[in-house]
This record gives structure tokens, C-alpha cells and sequence, in this order.
């Protein structure tokens, strides 16, 4: 009998080991995920989690902060029968017009003006002028001289947008090492290819950058422009909702600008990675 349990013995042992053996790497890869997504979302989840327990439990009125589950039902009510559709087209339209305008003036008049100091010295005085200027407070002159159709409505969200994207060009051209555009020429290459293989380059991480500031701007500044005779777009549908105290509806339109702006700057993000590989640190 005893001879039994010590065959038996070394066979069970083998098995709970084989058993934690097999389990360590799906443990550890679990609280690698956790050790990486907590520190960056632990605080937005906690948040959430605060706002829900809050509301439900009556803590803040919920009429004025409905729960999340309540806003996300509102969200996806709104978005299967079509209502908030029509909204995200014609309120993508309106931003994607602008920021595209934005990116075809801003780039090529950085890139200008970044190289030559003469052209940025008297221009930078008038730029910084209307820089400082609120696209909001301007928007008013707009409307005055295009009227309440679309165009006021793009071209509001067009100067916003422009100045960042613009600015950052400027920048990254003149933070462009003066040593790599010497030893280009030092080795007979003409104006057009150092600005081809040196300057737009070693240009793209900032240009970037200022399309990532001018695209959160241009969501921005839509709420804004729709908010004034608008009749379709999601920053009417904000208004419209709070006007009729819908604030679920409302909450679920502010929440999907918030993704919408989201998906656009990973969109951004992404093809910065792809087209600056050589900027990355692990790359």
C-alpha cells in the first residue's frame, strides 16, 4: 500500500506542476497587459466608473448627468435607426473641407516660408495678428460677408484650423539642422534636391503635429459653427437636444464628437508612423 502512494505520489506531483507550468505564461502575459493599460487608462476608467456609481445611486441628479448606460442606449438608439447618420456626414463634411483647405494652403506656405526669412519676417506680424484673433469672434464678419450656408460655416473652421498647421510647418523647416543641408551641397546637390531628401523629411514629424492640433480644432470649432443656423450636424443635434432637454441624447452627441476626434487623431498618429519610421525611437 505504501509502495502505491509513493508511485502514486511523484505522478500527481508531475501533474500539478506540468498544470502551473502551463498556466505562468497566461498569467504573466495577463498582468503584462494589466501593468501596461492601467497606468495609462486606470484614471479614465475610474472616472467612469465614479460618474456611474454617482448617477445611479443618486449622488448627483441624474436628470442633469444620466448614467452612462443611459447615454450609450441614447447613443445607439440615435445611431441604428439612422437618426445621428445624416449628422456625422454632413458634420464630416463640413470639418474633413475645412482641414483639407487648411492642409493644401498651410503645408506650402510653411515650407516657403520656413525657407526664406525675408517672406517669414513680414508675413509673421499679420499671421500672429490674426492667430491671436478668436475664429469664434470672427465668425459673426463671416456670416456678414457669406452669408449662413455652408461656406461661413467651413470657412470659420478653415482659419482655426490653418494657423496650426501653418505654424508647425514654419517651425520644422527652421529646426532642420543646418549641418545635413551644408553637407548635402557639399556634395553638389541642388536647391530642389536638398529641399526634396534634407528639409521635407527631416520637416514631416513637426508638420504632424500640426495637423494633429489642426484636426482636434477643426471638431472643435464644428460644434461651434452648428450651433448657428444649422439645421443638420452634430453640433446641432447638441443644441437641439438641450433646447428640448434631451440630455441623453445631448451627452451621446458630445461622446460621439469625443470618438470621432478620437479616430482621427490615431488616423493621423498611424500614417505618421508609416511615413516617419526613421523618427521613432524603436525604430
Amino acid at each position: 500500500m505504501a509502495y502505491e502512494i509513493n508511485q502514486a505520489l511523484p505522478r500527481s506531483f508531475g501533474r500539478l506542476k506540468s498544470s502551473k507550468s502551463s498556466s505562468s505564461p497566461l498569467v504573466s502575459h495577463v498582468r503584462g497587459v494589466l501593468a501596461a493599460f492601467l497606468p495609462r487608462y486606470g484614471l479614465l476608467i475610474s472616472f467612469l466608473v465614479l460618474w456611474q456609481v454617482s448617477s445611479t445611486r443618486g449622488w448627483i441628479n441624474p436628470a442633469v448627468f444620466p448614467p452612462l448606460n443611459v447615454i450609450l442606449s441614447a447613443l445607439w438608439t440615435n445611431l441604428a435607426n439612422g437618426a445621428l447618420l445624416d449628422d456625422i456626414a454632413i458634420s464630416l463634411q463640413r470639418s474633413g473641407t475645412a482641414f483639407a483647405f487648411a492642409v493644401v494652403v498651410g503645408i506650402p506656405l510653411g515650407l516657403f516660408m520656413g525657407q526664406f526669412r525675408l517672406v517669414e519676417q513680414a508675413l509673421d506680424p499679420i499671421l500672429q495678428l490674426f492667430r491671436q484673433t478668436s475664429a469664434l469672434a470672427l465668425y459673426p464678419v463671416f456670416i456678414l460677408l457669406l452669408g449662413l450656408g455652408e461656406t461661413s460655416k467651413i470657412f470659420v473652421i478653415f482659419w482655426a484650423t490653418l494657423f496650426p498647421v501653418l505654424l508647425a510647418t514654419i517651425g520644422g523647416v527652421k529646426e532642420v539642422d543646418q549641418k545635413l543641408i551644408e553637407m548635402a551641397r557639399t556634395y553638389g546637390a541642388g536647391s530642389l534636391t536638398v529641399f526634396r531628401r534634407v528639409i521635407l523629411p527631416a520637416s514631416v514629424p513637426a508638420i504632424f503635429v500640426g495637423l494633429r492640433l489642426s484636426a482636434t480644432t477643426a471638431l472643435l470649432l464644428l460644434i461651434a459653427a452648428e450651433m448657428i443656423g444649422a439645421n443638420k450636424g452634430i453640433g446641432f443635434q447638441v443644441m437641439n437636444a438641450q433646447y428640448n432637454f434631451q440630455i441623453p441624447l445631448m451627452f451621446a452627441a458630445i461622446l460621439l464628437l469625443a470618438f470621432l476626434g478620437l479616430a482621427a487623431n490615431a488616423l493621423l498618429v498611424l500614417l505618421q508612423r508609416r511615413l516617419c519610421r526613421w523618427s521613432q525611437p524603436n525604430a
